[in-house]
């Protein structure tokens, strides 16, 4: 029997469907344990595409993209990083034409830690796509460290990689500010954990395992492991669902970051479309503006104008669609009073409260005064 048979071979089924991890299978090396979830835990999942998930996480993905084919990692280590950290406990999940597992090797003790390595750098070769959640700038680099140490090989984790903190980020960091994934999972998926174990107490649960060989002291690290993983796949999809379908996202803050994503890679017309949808929440200036400067930047000049007038209308943008119109009058269809006209109003506007602090209401108002006077030069030399 194989390693990948041993594997399957693991775990029972309770009445939710799922499989506990098991009480952990000895091998000659280190300790494996494995967790079974059903597949409707992890909707969409088999639709992920590599198109969708190229444009999320602005990387190619593999000509030959499989959903089953992508590896989610994660590590619980001694510390935060730096000389001596070692990551003690490896997860690593993925898809399966029978739901998702999460298959997890610990190292028993010091030692151990070749033979747990020799199972990672097994599993890595087998994926062609890795997962993570900051995997970029900790678990990546750390696993490269103890390879390096351990005289192996590094080149399994030469994956295209989806570092899915930063994705997030770039979705949901505008509304959310923080965006660590039990913040995620209860925000964003509406999964709050329960009686989870804080990671900063991971270490030295541990470094008490150690002495004591109590295992019952790893049963909630084993736990939180396993589900930071399942996360992983359930959020990246998530997610995909929202690229594909924006009119489900709720908030401007999120609609305006994806627009601002998209524009990122090239994708106008989608970027444009999240704009649109985002330009009558809380985000409607913003948004307004970034479709506008869109429509600018692509030489669409009538198209932009059309967007500042509406804003105007919709007493949206401040003196920005004033300013923005009275540019294009004036360079554009070389209409000098219509410019004149709206650096009027834009100073008239100005003088609103509310617009924004003193010191940069009065940098704007000279910035008015000086084009008010220039135009009216112009149109006297006309």
């Amino acid at each position: 029997m194989n390693l990948r048979d041993k594997l399957r071979a693991v775990g029972g089924t309770n009445s939710s469907g799922s499989r506990p991890a098991n009480p952990g299978q000895e091998t000659r090396d280190c300790r494996h344990f494995a967790v079974y979830r059903p597949e409707e835990e992890f909707p969409g999942a088999r639709e992920l595409t590599r198109e969708t998930l190229s444009l999320m996480s602005e990387k190619e993905m593999p000509a030959e993209f499989d959903p089953r084919r992508i590896l989610y990692l994660d590590t619980e280590t001694t510390g935060l990083g730096g000389s001596g950290t070692v990551a003690f406990l490896v997860g690593l999940g993925y898809l399966t034409d029978n739901g998702f597992e999460v298959h997890q090797f610990l190292m028993r003790d010091y030692p151990e830690e070749p033979y747990l390595l020799k199972h990672v750098t097994a599993g890595l070769g087998k994926f062609d796509v890795l997962c993570t959640f900051n995997g970029t700038t900790f678990d990546v680099p750390l696993l490269e460290s103890r390879l390096l140490m351990n005289r192996m090989d590094r080149s399994c984790l030469d994956l295209p990689h989806l570092d899915l903190l930063h994705m997030c980020r770039r979705l949901w960091k505008l509304r959310l500010g923080r965006c660590n994934l039990g913040r995620l999972e209860e925000v964003i998926l509406g999964k709050p954990r329960e009686e989870d174990i804080p990671g900063s107490e991971v270490p030295q649960r541990y470094f008490t395992y150690l002495k004591t060989g109590q295992m019952s002291l790893l049963d909630d690290i084993l736990k939180h492991n396993a589900q930071d993983i399942a996360s992983l796949c359930v959020l990246l999809n998530h997610m995909a669902d929202l690229y594909l379908h924006p009119e489900k996202i709720r908030f401007s803050e999120d609609v305006y970051s994806m627009g601002r994503a998209l524009e990122r890679v090239d994708q106008t017309e989608r970027a444009r479309r999240c704009y649109r949808l985002a330009s009558g929440g809380r985000m409607g200036d913003l948004a307004g503006s970034a479709l506008a400067v869109s429509y600018r930047r692509s030489g669409q000049r009538e198209e932009a104008a059309e967007v500042w007038q509406e804003m105007i209308r919709e007493g949206r943008g401040g003196i920005t669609p004033y300013v923005e119109l009275a540019k294009y009058e004036e360079h554009i269809r070389r209409d000098i009073p219509a410019a004149l006209k709206l650096t009027e109003r834009a100073i008239v506007k100005l003088s609103e409260p509310g617009l924004g602090p003193d010191g940069a209401v009065q940098e704007q108002q000279n910035e008015l005064q000086y084009r008010w006077q220039r135009l009216k030069r112009k149109l006297k030399e006309q």
